[in-house]
């Protein structure tokens, strides 16, 4: 690989990525080191964090909020997927890697850099999505990955550092590693690391514990148009507020909690605590309001595409062959999946308790078993001849 002169570093102001900004120029060669804060709803002021690059020797120190975004071209598509990597992680943090990416990718062009750099270490999945998807916008430009190759414990990252006159301030250091943006957050690390371990209460900020929760059910209704999330209780809102109000109203009643083992792309097992209350609140009234507006089949073949688009998005995939054509089938089942979901928020768990649409399938008078049905009960014996004649012939050929 040769060497780059100008390099777009994705920042988040943590002792990695700022030790990061003297070894690209003094291991790496760099003449010239671009910063790129992403404001993803992390709810952390980033002009500090801005102002810290700068101290740090920085041509440039660049922030930009991109919640809406977020939102809006990467949660909600996956919201209309049902996606849930291994059936249970809605994929908070991975949503958030392509869109950082392409803002590296944009930046890069935008002041004519030859490469892009992050703070990702080598036994992680975050390496890979941000790799792969740099190389899927542009694969032209290199990446550089000064964690992944400098071997440095945490301490030893510090006192480098220091050698080139960066001050990290003396704080209590947490023992977990935490990842937070709008959807949610993840948390690994620790005691965490003792798939056994309890996890302490001390691991939560986004949901209350079950003691601590309301002692009556709370009702919500969520309005959708096109399989998009567009309203909370009758009220129209933006997509930010939509999520954070919801995060607000769920995690108050204990919702979003997960503790799972999880199956890394890089071949190990970790144990993660992600706290995502809007997030699987949504997928699960969405999924819900698509059984009362789609057809048998589409639903059905649906769920093994939703399995796919999971496994892509965790594994980095995102500007890929495959994803495209996984997102052209999703937006054309989409269409009518329209309404308003009811649910009940209580004591950990969001029931879905009423489902109402002007596209719904369902029709009273044929599956009702009162007075009202319209169902032809006699053409029933007919059907069930023709459709269990394969089984009847094969029975007869075995006797």
């Amino acid at each position: 690989m040769g060497r780059a002169e100008r390099v777009v570093l994705a920042y988040s102001g943590g002792v990695d990525t700022t030790v990061c900004i003297p070894y690209l120029k003094n291991e790496f060669g760099v003449k010239e080191v671009i910063t790129l804060a992403a404001d993803l709803g992390q709810g952390e002021e980033l002009g500090p964090i801005q102002e810290k690059a700068l101290a740090a020797g920085v041509m440039e120190s660049l922030v930009e909020d991109l919640t809406e975004t977020f939102i809006t071209d990467y949660a909600f598509p996956a919201i209309q997927a049902n996606a849930l990597y291994e059936n249970r992680y809605p994929l908070s943090t991975a949503l958030a890697r392509p869109l950082i990416a392409k803002a590296l990718v944009a930046a890069a062009e935008k002041y004519g850099a030859d490469a892009v750099a992050h703070g990702c270490t080598g036994k992680g999945n975050d390496q890979v999505r941000f790799d792969v998807a740099i190389a899927g916008l542009n694969p032209n430009l290199k990446v550089l990955a000064p964690a992944r190759e400098w071997g440095m414990s945490r301490e030893e990252a510090i006192a480098y550092g220091e050698k080139f006159g960066l001050t990290f301030p003396v704080k209590k250091s947490s023992p977990y590693s935490i990842d937070r943006n709008l959807l949610g957050r993840s948390v690994e690390a620790g005691i965490l690391e003792n798939p056994w371990t309890e996890p302490p209460e001390e691991v939560y900020a986004l949901t209350k514990a079950i003691k601590d929760t309301p002692d009556e059910p709370e009702y919500i209704e969520i309005n959708f148009e096109a399989g998009i999330p567009v309203g909370l209780n009758g009220n129209s809102l933006d997509p930010v507020e939509l999520i954070t109000q919801l995060n607000t109203l769920a995690g108050t009643h204990g919702i979003g909690r997960l503790d799972m083992i999880e199956n890394r792309l890089v071949g190990i097992k970790s144990r993660e605590i992600y706290e995502t209350p809007a997030l699987l609140v949504l997928i699960a009234a969405h999924r819900d309001l698509e059984s009362l507006t789609l057809n048998a089949n589409v639903t059905q073949y649906k769920r093994g595409i939703e399995q796919t688009y999971s496994e892509l998005v965790y594994n980095g995939l995102w500007f890929s062959p495959l994803k495209a054509a996984l997102d052209a089938f999703i937006q054309q089942t989409q269409a009518r999946v329209a309404g308003t979901i009811r649910l009940k928020l209580f004591k950990g768990n969001a029931t879905i308790v009423g489902r109402t649409s002007p596209n719904a399938l369902y029709t009273e008078e044929l599956a009702t078993y009162g007075a009202d049905d319209k169902f032809d009960h006699k053409a029933a014996e007919g059907f069930i001849y023709v459709w269990g004649l394969p089984t009847r012939i094969w029975s007869e050929k075995l006797r």
